[in-house]
């Protein structure tokens, strides 16, 4: 995996950790300053389903990060793409079901590194 496309991953995965930390962490305290259009009394009562969406971000992360880590050029490139697909997919999902916003701070960086690995 090239450079740039290492970048890029790592720079997916960073995302995902945040995503990670405020959907388990700082849902009730962030989360309404970030999501105003949703209800703030709805925040505490979707705490555990914020933490579980929080959880499958940490998995994403972990798996662009092992990517990273591959010794094998073909295996590396491989994780990395499994790992990208998974997060384009989320993102398209999201975008379509919760917020537009989802399709470019999510799919559109997993699109990027799909195209790094391909060109690279």
């Amino acid at each position: 995996m090239s450079v740039i496309a290492m970048v890029v991953v790592a720079f997916i995965a960073v995302l995902h950790l945040y995503i990670m930390w405020f959907e388990m962490f700082s849902w009730t305290t962030r989360g309404p300053k970030i999501f105003k259009n949703f209800p703030a009394d709805l925040f505490e009562p979707t705490k555990a389903m914020a933490a579980n969406q929080g959880l499958y971000n940490g998995f994403l992360a972990a798996g662009l990060i092992w990517s990273l880590f591959i010794g094998d050029s073909v295996w590396q490139r491989n994780v990395a793409l499994c790992f990208l697909l998974f997060v384009l997919i989320a993102g398209v999902y999201g975008a379509a079901t919760a917020s537009r916003k989802i399709l470019f701070v999510q799919s559109v960086p997993a699109l990027i590194g799909i195209v790094c690995l391909f060109l690279t």
